[in-house]
Parts: C-alpha cells; sequence; structure tokens
C-alpha cells in the first residue's frame, strides 16, 4: 500500500491577507502523491457565543452551542450531532471554551453542560471525555503512560502536515505551543478524500493503543496511530489532540472542577440508562418541575434554592466518593447503573485501590499548637524522615494479597519486595486477620539495631521490580493509623479507636529471615501525660533524625476559633467543631505539622515548584540561577511565582538542574508554555512544572512584583519569601499537593506581631551569602 503523502504552499503560513473564502488551488499532480486541497483557514477561532468546528464534510462547518452559560438555561432537548457517537469535535470545543476563559463560573457551567449532552446523548463517551478532559488515560494507581517523547509527535505533524523540520521550528518559534504549531501546520491543508469524523471513544482507544505498544518497534507503531488521528483531525481538534498527545491542554479543568460538574451533570440531566429512574424524594436529583420553576422566566426563589440544595449534596457525594476510590471507571459505571442515590454503596473504599491521605496543618511552635486545640487531648507524633505509604492487604482462599501506594496513590509495591514479605509473615502468624489498610511511613533502618537513616539513603533503592535479593537498604514500615480493618471501614471513627485497634490488631513484628522489613508503631507521647513531657518529647524529637512532629486530636470536639483582638478581651472565644475522624484529600487541624523547620528562629519552610530561571553568573554561567519558584493556585489549577532562589544549591544539583531542564528540550522554553503566573517577572527560560522543591525562607513579606496570594492580605500587593533557600526536592509530593496562597497569606498573618521586619522584596530575589563558595554535596538534594 502506498504511504499517503502531503504537499503544502508553506509560504501560505505566514500570508497576512487570507484567500477570499471559497478560494483554492489543486496541487499539481504529481506521481505517487495524492492530490489535496489548498484552502483558506477554517472557521475554528473561539467566539463569544460559538465555535466552529468541521464535520464529516469538508465542505461544511458543524456549530455546537455555547456551553459556557447557566445549566439552568441550557438546551439539552436537542442533538448537537446528527450520528449516535459523541463526535471529538464536540469535546474540542468544550476545552477550546475551557482555554478561552479564567471565570471559574464559566468553566464549572462549560464542564457541566459538555457532560450533561454526554450523557444524555452518548453514555459511552461519558467515561473517555472524563480521561482526556483530565489530561490521563487511567487512574493514578495503574501504570498507563502514552509514552510519546517530543520528537515523535513533530515527526507526525510534519508526515500529516508536508512541511518541513525548518519550517515546523519556525512556527514553534512564533507560537510557543506545539498545539498551535499543529493547527497552524493543518490550517490551509484539505484531502480531497474525507475522512470520517473523529470520535471521541475512538481518539480514547487510540490513545490506549498507543500506552500499550511495547517491544521492538513500538515507536512506529505510536508513531503510526498519532499520524493517522492527526490526518483525520479537524480545526480545532488538532490544536487539542496535539495538545493531549504533549500531555498540557493548557485549561482550567483541574480535578475538582471535573467532579462538581459531573455531580452537576449527574442531577441535572440523570442518565437514561439506569435502572431505576431516581425516586421523587431524592435528595440529588433535580427533577422537571423544580427544574422548569427554577429556570422560568418568573423568579421562583424557592425553586433556585431546591436546585442549590441538591446540587451542593450531589457535589459532596460524588467528591467523598472519589477521594475515597479514586477510579473514573467505577464511579461512571454506578451512575450510568444507578445514579446519584446508589453511588456510594456502589463504589465504596476498597482494598487495592488507594483512598487520598488526610494531610497535616503546618504550626510554628507548641504555644500555638495548645492555642489552636485547647484543651482537647492530642497524641504527638514523631514525623519520620521517609517515604508515605498506604498498604493494602487482603486474605482470600489462603493468599495474601499485598498492595503499597505512595502518597500520591502511585502502585509502588514492586518496589518494597521486603515490605511485602513482611506483611506476608505478619499474616500467616495472625490468623484471625482477614484484611486491613493501613498509613505509615517506610523508613531506611540500620539492620544492625533498627536505627533511623536519612530520606537520601531510602532514596537511593531502584524504584520498581526490585527483589529482596537485590534489597541494599533495609526498610522499617512505622504505622500510624489503620483506615480499614477485616471488612470494615473506620474513617468514621475518632483516632483514639483507630488508633486503639491498630495497636492490638497489628502487633510490632520482625521476621527472622534476613532482608525482610520490621514493623513497629510511630513513637509517640500525649497530652494528657502533661505538657512537660509533650515539651520533652519534642527536644527528643529535634535531637533525633525524624523531621519533627505529628500532632493528632485523639478525640472529636469542639477546639478555639480564632478570634479577634477586641473578643480576646471580652473572653468571648467562639468555638468550632474539630472532627478526630480519617478525612481523605483534607487538611485538617486535627492533624497538626510542628517540623523543626516551622519553628521560629529557624525559618518557614514551604513546598515550591520551580517554573523558570535566569542564566547564571560568574561561576555560575553555565547553570540556571536564580530559579523562580511558584505557588500551586488549587482554584485556577496554575503555579503562581512567588520567590527567586540561588541559595542552598550544591554545585552537583546546579549540573543536574541544567541537564533535566536543558534548552530546546520538552522541559523548558523561551514561551510560557506552560500557562504559569509569573507577576512582573520575566525569566530568561520557563520550565515544565515537574517536581515540588522544600524551601526555607527568613520571613513572608509583601511585595509589588508577586502576585502570590495576591488580594488575599492585601488588594495591591502579593506576597513573596525572603531570603529563600532550597532545602531539598520533595520526591513524595505530586505537584497539586505544593503549598498553596492560602497557606502562605496564612503564614503571613501568623508571624505579624511576631517580627519587626517589613521589609519589602520588590525584586523577588534572594541575597546569594556564598557566591563564591563552592558548597559540598550536603545529601540534601
Amino acid at each position: 500500500m502506498r504511504r499517503m503523502t502531503y504537499l503544502i504552499d508553506v509560504d501560505l503560513l505566514y500570508e497576512d491577507e487570507k484567500p477570499a473564502s471559497g478560494s483554492g488551488t489543486l496541487a499539481p499532480d504529481v506521481p505517487g502523491v495524492e492530490a489535496i486541497y489548498r484552502s483558506p483557514t477554517p472557521a475554528a477561532s473561539a467566539t463569544k457565543a460559538q465555535y466552529a468546528f468541521m464535520g464529516a464534510d469538508p465542505t461544511k462547518a458543524h456549530t455546537y452551542p455555547p456551553l459556557g452559560v447557566d445549566p439552568l438555561i441550557f438546551g439539552i432537548d436537542d442533538a448537537p450531532w446528527h450520528n449516535t457517537a459523541a463526535p471529538y469535535s464536540f469535546l474540542s470545543h468544550t476545552l477550546a471554551t475551557l482555554s478561552d476563559t479564567r471565570s471559574r463560573i464559566i468553566i464549572l457551567n462549560t464542564l457541566t453542560n459538555c457532560l450533561r449532552v454526554i450523557s444524555r446523548y452518548h453514555t459511552p463517551s461519558l467515561l473517555p471525555s472524563l480521561y482526556l478532559m483530565s489530561n490521563t488515560l487511567s487512574p493514578p494507581y495503574l501504570p498507563i503512560e502514552l509514552g510519546l517523547g517530543p520528537s515523535l509527535v513533530s515527526k507526525a505533524i510534519q508526515a500529516s502536515s508536508g512541511l518541513t523540520a525548518a519550517a515546523l521550528r519556525q512556527l514553534y518559534n512564533s507560537t510557543g505551543d506545539v498545539g498551535d504549531v499543529a493547527f497552524q501546520a493543518k490550517s490551509n491543508l484539505r484531502t480531497l478524500i474525507p475522512h470520517p469524523p473523529l470520535l471521541i471513544t475512538g481518539v480514547y482507544d487510540a490513545l490506549l493503543k498507543i500506552a500499550n505498544a511495547k517491544g521492538q518497534g513500538a515507536g512506529k507503531v505510536k508513531q503510526g496511530i498519532v499520524e493517522k488521528l492527526l490526518v483525520a483531525a479537524k480545526g480545532e481538534e488538532t490544536r487539542f489532540l496535539v495538545r493531549t498527545l504533549s500531555l498540557n491542554l493548557r485549561v482550567g479543568a483541574v480535578r475538582t472542577s471535573i467532579l462538581t460538574a459531573l455531580a452537576r451533570a449527574m442531577a441535572l440531566t440523570p442518565p437514561a440508562t439506569t435502572t431505576s429512574p431516581p425516586s421523587e424524594d431524592s435528595i440529588y436529583t433535580v427533577h422537571h418541575d423544580i427544574l422548569a420553576a427554577a429556570k422560568g422566566s418568573g423568579t421562583d426563589h424557592a425553586a433556585k434554592e431546591v436546585v442549590n440544595q441538591k446540587l451542593e449534596k450531589a457535589e459532596s457525594l460524588v467528591k467523598q466518593v472519589f477521594v475515597q476510590h479514586p477510579n473514573y471507571d467505577d464511579i461512571v459505571a454506578a451512575l450510568l447503573d444507578a445514579g446519584l442515590d446508589c453511588l456510594s454503596e456502589k463504589v465504596p473504599l476498597a482494598v487495592g485501590i488507594p483512598l487520598h491521605p488526610t494531610l497535616g496543618s503546618p504550626t510554628r511552635s507548641l504555644d500555638e499548637i495548645y492555642e489552636r486545640l485547647g484543651d482537647l487531648p492530642f497524641a504527638a507524633e514523631y514525623k519520620y524522615d521517609g517515604q508515605r505509604a498506604q498498604i493494602h492487604c487482603e486474605k482470600s482462599a489462603g493468599e495474601v494479597a499485598v498492595h503499597i501506594f505512595s502518597r500520591h496513590l502511585e502502585d509502588m509495591t514492586t518496589k518494597y519486595p521486603d515490605v511485602v514479605a513482611l506483611m506476608h509473615e505478619m499474616f500467616s502468624h495472625n490468623p484471625k486477620l482477614q484484611s486491613c489498610i493501613l498509613d505509615s511511613e517506610i523508613v531506611a533502618i540500620d539492620p544492625a539495631d533498627g536505627a533511623l537513616k536519612s530520606f537520601q539513603e531510602l532514596s537511593n533503592r531502584a524504584r520498581k521490580d526490585v527483589s529482596i535479593a537485590d534489597v541494599k537498604v533495609c526498610v522499617g514500615i512505622f504505622a500510624f493509623d489503620l483506615m480499614y480493618l477485616d471488612g470494615e471501614i473506620l474513617l468514621e471513627q475518632a483516632f483514639r479507636q483507630r488508633r486503639t485497634l491498630l495497636r492490638e490488631r497489628l502487633p510490632p513484628f520482625s521476621s527472622s529471615q534476613p532482608g525482610i522489613a520490621r514493623f513497629r508503631h510511630v513513637e509517640s507521647c500525649e497530652s494528657e501525660d502533661g505538657r512537660e513531657v509533650v515539651e520533652e518529647f519534642w527536644m527528643k524529637a529535634v535531637e533525633s533524625r525524624c523531621e519533627g512532629l505529628m500532632i493528632k486530636l485523639l478525640d472529636s470536639g469542639d477546639a478555639p476559633e480564632e478570634a479577634s483582638l477586641k473578643e480576646k478581651e471580652k473572653e468571648k472565644i467562639r468555638r468550632k467543631p474539630l472532627p478526630a475522624t480519617y478525612r481523605p484529600d483534607k487538611r485538617t487541624s486535627a492533624w497538626l505539622k510542628l517540623k523543626k523547620d516551622y519553628v521560629a528562629g529557624l525559618g518557614d519552610s514551604l513546598d515550591l515548584v520551580p517554573i523558570g530561571a535566569w542564566h547564571g553568573n560568574g561561576r555560575k554561567a553555565n547553570w540556571w540561577s536564580p530559579v523562580l519558584l511558584a505557588l500551586h493556585d488549587n482554584n485556577s489549577g496554575k503555579f503562581v511565582a512567588v520567590c527567586k532562589c540561588m541559595s542552598g544549591f550544591t554545585d552537583v544539583f546546579y549540573k543536574a538542574m541544567r541537564e533535566t531542564y536543558t534548552e530546546s528540550s520538552e522541559m523548558c522554553s523561551r514561551k510560557n508554555l506552560w500557562n504559569v503566573e509569573t507577576g512582573g517577572l520575566t525569566p530568561s527560560v520557563y520550565f515544565k512544572p515537574s517536581e515540588v522543591w522544600e524551601i526555607r525562607g527568613a520571613d513572608v513579606t509583601l511585595s509589588p512584583v508577586s502576585v502570590a496570594a495576591f488580594g488575599l492580605v492585601s488588594d495591591s500587593r502579593g506576597l513573596s519569601l525572603r531570603f529563600p533557600r532550597f532545602m531539598k526536592v520533595r520526591d513524595d509530593k505530586p505537584l497539586e499537593q505544593a503549598s498553596d496562597p492560602a497557606f502562605l497569606a496564612k503564614m503571613w498573618r501568623d508571624q505579624q506581631g511576631k517580627s519587626k521586619k517589613g521589609a519589602d522584596d520588590g525584586d523577588l530575589v534572594d541575597v546569594d551569602f556564598e557566591e563564591d563558595i563552592i558548597e559540598e554535596e550536603d545529601g540534601d538534594e
């Protein structure tokens, strides 16, 4: 079969004037080459009202309605496409709308209306749409990755457009986005033989085939699939298809927004596939009469209030189910079968599927802890310098299945065969034990005496497919919570009860076999033993190899709310309920972190993401220095610059950073490809957000340049960090768990009155006191 080749007039890509409507020429008749039609750029750009996308007929554009309107007035009764299967152009229309706005309301409306339409007119496309909108292919614990390099995507664009590599590079230099490059490269290219329209299910299936292509010749197979997709793509489909292939959609649809939209869509437009329609007394589903009254010409405030209440309950339900069972496949299957009312029952917490962990809130001192918790009893536990691990075990037919998940839910079972062997032995020595889900810390230890070792030594272990015989770094499991035991979910039990069950049912255990991990409970003390005991325990923690303390509320109660000075003087201290339950994906005040680096006098600690850099000077001329660091804004999903940092790096780290962020690589660009907010700064290069660094600084200050936490403490200035210093890379933290603007604002408020420093950090830059000192490698990288 002949390989299809495309010809294109490159000059057309750079013409200032577009050809008249309907103009176009046929390519010259070249043997072995299919004739193509050169046409003006199709109408594919965004407008406030609608987007136009090319359909199956290349002479006609399919127009979709605007999706950003209020879902209550959005017309759902007219099918937006003629065929039964949902076209990929409709999803591209959604993504184009999202990329054209920063309004959270419009983003949620767009996502909600998109999912309502797909659920109504082609339910098989619902699950693929969720994955494509979240730029993933599967749950995080399933290792399904595209495995496409930028060179392969570039070759596919070149093959499907007919442009030379030089022409593509010219386009990239002018646009800075590979999706825009592909869109422009194909904008003047039309085949005489129309291709069938891309379908949402077809695109998703093609991506799975790319991910599953393994072994010799996999590169050619992947490139062939990508080329077929690009040849069939039309208009905006090309732009977002390539962005998907490059894992950078550049839209503001974060996970929370997608879950909110899914809940609203299911409440407003229940799937017709459910085995039984929702009952009249459903607390989640909005029935037709209520919906009609809420969107009527009259102002029916009661009906709108009912709608809002049902939507809020639906959102809470879907988010709660997801953080306990983060699997779109199971959630969508349950929604399509039984709707919202049976979702919790059909998609429960389950052994083998990781739940999102509870997160702790930072504090600066023991005084602050006692002030925040009042007289509520708490436990103080060592905060070990290791890797957080969620361990799932279940016995079936005499066999024990073990799964180990990281903090960000990745399956790392094959990384720790010594832990798997440990759990097998524990279950064999405890025949009554049937199943459990543990929260723990895996820490490197000395096999001779069990002494703690550093996180750096733990990080030297291989990441996957390890055999016990190859283990060089022994580990201990320090368990601190129990979320599931023998078929019973324990999330709603107080920490005191969960801890008691953990200690009684899973006691400390050491194997007689060499190379097997050890099982221990975290070292702890309790506030009920007296403050002197807690302070002594804290000092012991400071002198040890651990990072500090975790303070955990033992029983649910009412804690003092933050009060104004007048309220304190009048002793009108309000109290708020503080549950001691396990709260997945919540940064709760029932868990407080007291790290050595948080304590006054030792500096503040933040988890920041490098997003750019400048060329260094002097001996650092060949390195990136300073580096621009950013917070993660949970509302927008963007990274927002907070400070420059040039201290704390070793020469070894500088060299490694230059290798990671090499100019012209997919990790580094002179264009702002990753839609980061830099305020008044323009770095020499932008970094692809890919890792989290722990940063310690002198204090938080107002800045006229920074836009981090803008509006949270000042209407005219953002916040920055004075004298930031790099501490280490946080391999255990995903990007979305980097410090956020609210946390930075809280740090600023907390330090007011505790420090007299108030100088503005006008340029967001620190002073490099070690400019002429070649630092030694300190093991903190």
